[in-house]
């Protein structure tokens, strides 16, 4: 979910307006999933060093966190869209707080696309925090979650931000050009084609067709 403060600079408005327009995206784009086969979505919608951003526009990122939990609970209900948060919360406004697990209770029967939102997100420290609770890399997906198929980065930015690393060990990855706020169905759609024409080897040597 990245761009958003640069789409809003280069038509000259305040960077809240990308965000805003951002979670626009975000609706976009979880509507168009489970049409194009992902029943699984994480989204980066605000990372650990994200703090680190002016106070007047994190106050506002969290305002608009709490909005869209507002509105779009009802809608995931709806959908069958099971909602869920990763990483840190305890340094998130309680209010905050209590709303996403109130959104995470109502949408817990959610079947048809379960999305995760990454907030105070850092993937070392969720491997940090995994390595002191299982020595093994079979506790370490367990508590970090499942294997990631297809990582989608927009802005034209090519890193992963710290974003999912052990996740996406073999993750197929695409890069766009697009601004967050611009990412609409189609876009999705191109990233999801793109993957399937991808020959996903996993370190092996692909077996020889055989001749008749």
């Amino acid at each position: 979910m990245d761009g958003n403060g640069r789409w809003a600079n280069s038509r000259g408005l305040p960077r809240v307006a990308g965000h805003r327009e951002g979670a626009s995206a975000v609706r976009r784009v979880v509507e168009a999933a489970p049409s194009l086969g992902i029943s699984l979505l994480t989204l980066y919608a605000f990372s650990a060093d994200n703090w680190r951003r002016p106070p007047r526009e994190v106050s506002a990122l969290m305002k608009l966190l709490g909005r869209y939990l507002e509105t779009e609970t009802a809608r995931c209900l709806t959908n069958g869209v099971r909602l869920e948060a990763i990483g840190r919360r305890d340094r998130l406004p309680p209010s905050l707080v209590r709303m996403l697990e109130e959104s995470e209770r109502r949408t817990s029967a959610g079947r048809t696309l379960t999305l995760r939102l990454a907030l105070d997100y850092s993937s070392r420290e969720a491997i940090l925090d995994a390595a002191r609770q299982s020595p093994t890399a079979e506790g370490f997906s367990r508590l970090l979650g499942p294997d990631v198929d297809l990582l989608i980065r927009t802005s034209g930015e090519q890193r992963l931000s710290d974003f999912l690393l052990w996740e996406c060990a073999y993750a197929e990855i695409v890069f766009t050009q697009r601004m967050w706020p611009e990412f609409d169905a189609s876009d999705l759609a191109a990233a999801v084609e793109d993957f399937h024409r991808r020959d996903r080897r996993f370190g092996a040597v692909p077996q020889a067709r055989r001749t008749a």
